[in-house]
């Protein structure tokens, strides 16, 4: 698959982003499963549940990191 047709936003020399994209579309997986289990049945990756589940984990991921190399720097 190319994920940047998947996602056409995406500068192509992004290399960050696209280092974090299989780490996301993981979380997107999960969280569909999940839903999906909390009602009993499909839910597709599109769910506005499933949205904002994934918005909130990559958000305290993203804060986590940035703590952490906040206090790496400060010590």
């Amino acid at each position: 698959m190319r994920v940047y047709a998947t996602y056409p936003h995406m500068h192509p020399n992004d290399i960050i982003a696209w280092q974090e994209l299989p780490v996301i579309q993981k979380i997107i997986a999960d969280e569909t499963w999940l839903e999906g289990e909390r009602r009993g049945c499909a839910v597709g990756a599109h769910d506005p549940v499933v949205t904002e589940k994934v918005c909130a984990v990559v958000l305290r991921i993203g804060r986590q990191l940035r703590e952490a190399m906040s206090d790496a720097q400060a010590a």
